[in-house]
C-alpha cells in the first residue's frame, strides 16, 4: 500500500512526545480539572488511538523502541542507565545506542527528507555511537542527557555538537526547603528558578525548523520534558492556576525540587505545553503545510506513583483510572494517549481500538510517505497505516513488552487477553521470589484487578509466546529471567 502519488510532495512528519503524560492528562482523555484544546484538535481533526502503548515504562528505552522499530525484547536500550555506570568519557548522557543501529531519521533521509530532533535525547552523548547526528538527525537542540533535564532551568543546552551557555544560575536540582523556613512563603522558592525556560527556547527552535525547511519534506522530532519532574514553570502560567486547588506545599526530595503550589504547576506545566502545539498547528497552517503534514502526539510512558516530586497523579486522575504508573507494565504505566492528524487523509474526529505500539511507528510512517522499501526486514513493528487512512486491517498477533529496571517485568497481549509477570530481573541479594504469570482480560477488566486463575493453558500458551519474545542482552541482562530461573 502507498499514499503518495507520482509528483506529489511527501508530506511532512511532526512526532511529538510528551514526558510522563499519563492516559488522563488531556481533556480529550477525561481530563477535568485542566484544559488542552490545542492537542484536542488532533483527536477533533483527525484519529485518536486508545489501544496505543509507548515502548517502554520508562524514558530511554521508550524512545528506542520508537526509533528502531524493536519491540523492548530485542530492541538495543531496555533501561535507563547513566553514562557514568557504563564508563564511557563523557561528561553527561546515557548509555548510547551501538554503531549501527538502523533508525527512523536515518531511513527517512534515505527519502530525501531533512531530520531534527527537538527535546530530549537521552540514547547516547555528543560524540558517542548515540550521538544525534549518528542516529541521522541533522539537527538536534535540547537535552542531551536525562538528568540535566530534571531542571527546566539549566545552565546549558545542546545546539548540534555545541553546548550553549544558558542565562540560568547554577543550582542543583535535588534540594530541599531547609529547616526552619515557611513553606507557604514565595521567597524561599527564588533559587529554584531562572532567566531562560528550556520548553521555550526548544520549543522556539522547533517553530523555526519547520520555517527553514517548509520548502522541502522534514521529520520533526519533539521529544519534549514536559510535563518531567522538577515541577518548574514560568510564573504567567502559574498565575492562572492560582488558588483553583486546593495545595500543600512540596518541601522537596527524591531527587527534585520544591514548590509551593504544585498541584498548579502541573497543571500549568501541561498547560502551557499545549500552548505550544497550538503554535505548532498555527505555524504549520499559515505556511501552507497543513494537508501535507501528518502530526503524532502521545507519550513516552505513563505518570508517576502518588506525590512524587510533589506531583499528584490521584489529584488529576493522570493514569486514567487504570493500574499502575511510570516504571511499571500494568496498563497506567504504559497505555498512553495518541492522536493523529493528516488533514484530507486522516477522517477527522475517528477512533480506532486497534492495539498499536511505538515499534509500529517506523513501518507505519515509511508506509504514509510511499517508501514501504525502507522498513527494516528485522522491524517488529506492523504498520497501521491501512487503520489511519480508514481501511479494514486484520488484528495483529501480539504485543510484547518487557522491561529490565523495577525488578524486571514482561507482558504479552495477545486480542483482549494480557500476561503479565513481575520480578524477573532480581539482584543476587534480593530475597523476594520471582512472580508468578498473571492474566487479565482488558475488555472486562481494563484496570486488570481480577486475576483469571481457571485458563492454565492459555496460560502456558501466552507464556510460551512470551518467552520466544526475549533476546539475552548484555547491556541490560534480565538476571532471573536469563539463567532460567523463573518458570515458563
Amino acid at each position: 500500500m502507498s499514499v503518495k502519488k507520482e509528483g506529489m510532495r511527501p508530506p511532512n512528519i511532526i512526532f511529538i512526545i510528551a514526558d510522563d503524560l499519563g492516559y488522563g492528562d488531556l481533556s480529550c482523555y477525561g481530563q477535568k480539572k485542566f484544559a488542552t484544546p490545542n492537542i484536542d484538535r488532533l483527536a477533533s481533526e483527525g484519529m485518536t488511538l486508545p489501544t496505543h502503548y509507548a515502548g517502554s515504562a520508562v524514558c530511554a528505552p521508550s524512545r528506542a523502541v520508537l526509533l528502531t522499530g524493536l519491540h523492548p525484547g530485542h530492541a538495543p536500550i531496555r533501561d535507563n542507565r547513566e553514562i557514568a555506570e557504563v564508563g564511557l568519557p563523557f561528561p553527561e548522557g546515557q548509555q548510547p545506542l551501538p554503531e549501527g543501529t538502523l533508525t527512523l531519521p536515518q531511513l527517512l533521509k534515505k527519502a530525501g527528507y531533512v531530520t531534527g530532533a527537538f527535546g530530549k535525547w537521552g540514547l547516547g552523548p555528543v560524540g558517542s555511537t548515540g550521538d544525534p547526528a549518528r542516529m541521522g538527525m541533522d539537527r538536534f537542540f535540547g537535552y542531551n542527557c536525562q538528568a540535566v533535564a530534571h531542571n527546566y532551568y539549566p545552565t546549558h543546552l545542546w545546539d548540534d555538537s555545541r553546548q550553549i551557555a544558558l542565562n540560568n544560575p547554577k543550582f542543583p536540582a535535588n534540594q530541599k526547603l531547609p529547616p526552619g523556613v515557611e513553606p507557604s512563603d514565595p521567597r524561599v522558592y527564588a533559587g529554584f528558578t531562572g532567566n531562560d525556560y528550556a520548553p521555550d527556547l526548544i520549543a522556539e527552535q522547533a517553530r523555526r525548523f519547520i520555517r527553514e525547511n517548509r520548502n522541502r519534506p522534514f521529520f520533526l522530532f519533539f521529544p519534549t520534558t514536559v510535563p518531567h519532574l522538577a515541577l518548574q514553570v514560568p510564573e504567567d502560567s502559574l498565575r492562572e492556576f492560582a488558588g483553583k486547588f486546593p495545595e500543600t506545599p512540596y518541601p522537596g526530595g527524591r531527587g527534585y525540587l520544591p514548590h509551593r503550589t504544585p498541584r498548579a504547576a502541573y497543571a500549568a506545566m501541561v498547560t502551557r505545553l499545549d500552548r505550544e502545539v497550538g503554535r505548532m498547528l498555527d505555524l504549520v497552517q499559515e505556511l501552507g503545510l497543513d494537508n501535507d503534514t501528518i502530526i503524532v502526539f502521545t507519550s513516552d510512558n505513563g505518570p508517576l506513583y502518588g506525590e512524587l516530586g510533589g506531583t499528584d497523579t490521584e489529584f488529576f486522575n493522570s493514569a486514567g483510572g487504570l493500574r499502575g504508573r511510570k516504571g511499571s507494565l500494568f496498563e497506567g504505566g504504559i497505555r498512553v494517549p495518541c492522536l493523529v492528524r493528516w488533514p484530507g487523509k486522516i477522517r477527522p474526529g475517528t477512533k480506532s481500538e486497534r492495539v498499536t505500539g511505538f515499534e509500529d511507528w517506523v513501518s507505519t510512517l515509511l508506509e504514509l510517505i510511499g517508501q514501504g522499501k525502507y522498513i527494516p526486514k528485522n522491524a517488529d513493528g506492523i504498520s497501521f497505516a491501512p487503520t489511519l487512512l480508514g481501511k479494514r486491517q486484520k488484528e495483529r498477533a501480539f504485543l510484547y513488552r518487557e522491561h529490565a529496571g523495577y525488578g524486571g517485568q514482561q507482558f504479552v497481549r495477545v486480542g483482549d487477553f494480557k500476561l503479565i509477570r513481575e520480578r524477573v530481573n532480581l539482584g543476587p541479594k534480593d530475597s523476594r521470589k520471582p512472580g508468578e504469570w498473571e492474566l487479565y482480560d482488558l475488555r472486562k477488566d481494563p484496570n486488570e484487578s481480577m486475576r483469571i486463575d481457571s485458563a492454565p493453558a492459555q496460560v502456558a500458551r501466552l507464556a510460551a509466546l512470551a518467552r520466544r519474545q526475549h533476546t539475552p542482552s548484555p547491556l541490560f541482562p534480565m538476571r532471573t529471567l536469563d539463567r532460567g530461573a523463573v518458570g515458563s
